[in-house]
């Protein structure tokens, strides 16, 4: 089964994050590199995404197409990267998710098949 992790950061979370000595955070990013090594045979893609201020979003409604700039909804949550995983369930996807060392919100969600015709 694959699914798709999307990894929200908080604003407290970033201001932690932004808190932290240059160790504490080396230490930080250090765990989460060991949590994919871990992982890396059910990890088949991803990516860590830019910033939300560097998101362009376009908003199809009303027939004509408004480009703006920054995430897709205002809010105090932003989904900063993405893993793509293929597991045998969603047991084993919440497994995983469940030693996450990082930013404090997941989504997992199903990736849908379809067949290319």
């Amino acid at each position: 089964m694959k699914y798709v992790l999307l990894f929200v950061d908080t604003e407290e979370f970033a201001g932690e994050l932004r808190a932290m000595s240059p160790a504490e955070r080396a230490r930080a990013y250090e765990r989460v590199n060991e949590w994919f090594a871990t992982h890396a045979g059910k990890i088949t893609g991803g990516q860590k995404l830019r910033a939300p201020e560097t998101a362009t979003t376009v908003r199809l409604e009303g027939g004509k197409p408004i480009v703006v700039d920054g995430p897709f909804v205002e809010g105090k949550e932003v989904v900063s990267g993405y893993a793509e995983i293929d597991v045998a369930d969603l047991d084993e996807a919440l497994r995983m998710v469940a030693t996450w060392p990082a930013c404090p919100v997941v989504e997992i969600r199903p990736v849908e098949i379809t067949p290319m015709g």
